[in-house]
This record gives C-alpha cells, sequence and structure tokens, in this order.
C-alpha cells in the first residue's frame, strides 16, 4: 500500500513578498526609463519611484513574516522569501544611500567654487533653448556660507596659463566628462573673462543639472570658478560637489596631457 506523503504548504507571505519585489523593480525600472527618455517630467517620474520604494518596503515587511511562518510551522518558501528580500534590497539601495547623505549634508542644491561671487548662469537665447528655457536661481547667502561649511574642499583652480589656452582646455574637459555645452564665451574684452554653460544628467534618473565655467585672468594666472546646480528638488546629496571635484581632476589630467 502505498504512503502519502503531505508536503507543507508555501508561505503565503513569501509568496506576496515575492510578488510585491518583482513589481516594485518593474516601477523603478518603468520610472528611470520615464525620466531618462523625456516621455515623463522629474515630478512624475520620482512619483512612481516612490511607488516603487513604498513596494520594497512592504515586500521587507511580508518577507519578514514569511520567515515567522516558515520559522514557527514549517512551511516552505525560504528561498522565495530570499529572492524578494534581493530584490527588494536592489530597489531601495540606492535611496537608502541618498537617504544617509540627506542626513550628513546640508539642504544645499546649488555649490560655487567662488561663494563670495559665484559666476552666474547666461541667459543667451542659445543657453535657455539649451536648458528649456529654465534659469537657475540665485542663493541666499546663507546657503553659501553652509556650502563652505560642508564642502571646504570646493575651491577655484588657478593655472599658469593664458585664458585662451584655458578656455579651450576647459571645452576639452567639458566634453570628457560627457557635458552638453550650451553656450560659450571665450576669453575676450575689457574683463578678459569666458565662460562656459552646460548641462550635465545623474547617473541613474537622467535628471537635469546647470552648470557654468567662468574664465578670469589674474596677474600672471588665470582662475577657473564653476557653479553647479541642480534643478530638481532641494537637496543634491552631494551631487553637484562630486562634480566640481571631477571637473577639477579632469582638468589636471587635461594639463597632464599637454
Amino acid at each position: 500500500m502505498r504512503r502519502l506523503i503531505l508536503e507543507e504548504p508555501i508561505s503565503a507571505s513569501a509568496i506576496w513578498a515575492r510578488r510585491l519585489a518583482v513589481f516594485a523593480i518593474a516601477l523603478a525600472a518603468i520610472a528611470v526609463i520615464l525620466v531618462r527618455t523625456r516621455a515623463a517630467d522629474a515630478t512624475a517620474g520620482l512619483s512612481v519611484l516612490g511607488a516603487a520604494i513604498f513596494l520594497a518596503c512592504t515586500a521587507l515587511l511580508f518577507a519578514g513574516a514569511a520567515a515567522v511562518t516558515i520559522w514557527r510551522l514549517g512551511q516552505r518558501g525560504v528561498g522565495i522569501a530570499v529572492a524578494a528580500v534581493f530584490l527588494a534590497v536592489i530597489v531601495l539601495a540606492y535611496p537608502g544611500f541618498l537617504a544617509v547623505q540627506a542626513v550628513r549634508l546640508p539642504v544645499i542644491k546649488d555649490i560655487s567654487t567662488d561663494i563670495n561671487d559665484p559666476p552666474a548662469f547666461a541667459r543667451s537665447a542659445r543657453a535657455l533653448r539649451g536648458r528649456n528655457g529654465f534659469i537657475p536661481p540665485e542663493v541666499p547667502p546663507e546657503q553659501r556660507l553652509e556650502q563652505r561649511r560642508a564642502y571646504p574642499t570646493v575651491q577655484p583652480i588657478n593655472i599658469d596659463l593664458e585664458p585662451e589656452e584655458v578656455y579651450q582646455l576647459v571645452l576639452r574637459a567639458a566634453a570628457a566628462l560627457g557635458w552638453q555645452v550650451v553656450d560659450q564665451i571665450p576669453p575676450g574684452g575689457r574683463a578678459g573673462i569666458g565662460r562656459v554653460d552646460a548641462v550635465d544628467r545623474s547617473i541613474i534618473m537622467g535628471l537635469p543639472d546647470d552648470i557654468t565655467v567662468r574664465i578670469r585672468p589674474l596677474a600672471a594666472q588665470t582662475r577657473i570658478d564653476i557653479r553647479s546646480a541642480s534643478r530638481a528638488g532641494r537637496h543634491d546629496f552631494g551631487a553637484n560637489a562630486n562634480r566640481i571635484q571631477r571637473f577639477s581632476q579632469e582638468m589636471q589630467t587635461q594639463l597632464d596631457a599637454r
């Protein structure tokens, strides 16, 4: 006579955890695609991403409940619950990093190497077209003081070259960094000041950030000041300071390659 072997049921919480985690991954991917392809604006994309984060957190709660039922009742579904946790962590990893940055850094989204006289963004017709009509707002002086405390290494660049040579190096550095130059004026005129305006995009969502570089002659050097400002949100999570640091490093690379 055959013996009937009954298998323990699979934890319903584990199944729901995986379903929610898969849905969260799909929503996060949709949010990124919508914003990067310009099919939706940043607000809509971030709203979809917020829903994905909520689902990922809920998936973790269901996975925790599954762990309890599996341990107490001997149900199956350990692998399913672990997969759900893995997928949820993928969705939550970068937002979690940004949350840490938000706590650690001040609420600033406009960084300049010159806090007393920040470079002004170009308002020419060409620059406005490149920025879709957007003009970054000016920053209150108290925010500039917060910047000095938070990012003491954000400083001007002084180079022992003529302004015209430095201007060409700035253009090459911008190209190497993948910036979209929206306006440029070579050094000249009575003050001898040059300028390069550009747009860069964030790595994951492709959100636009605005950049202006001022090239100004000194007695025996040329001074470069750079200003980088994010359009979306109130906090840049350190992105603009990092962009200025990468620009400084790329300028050194361009100097070494001369």
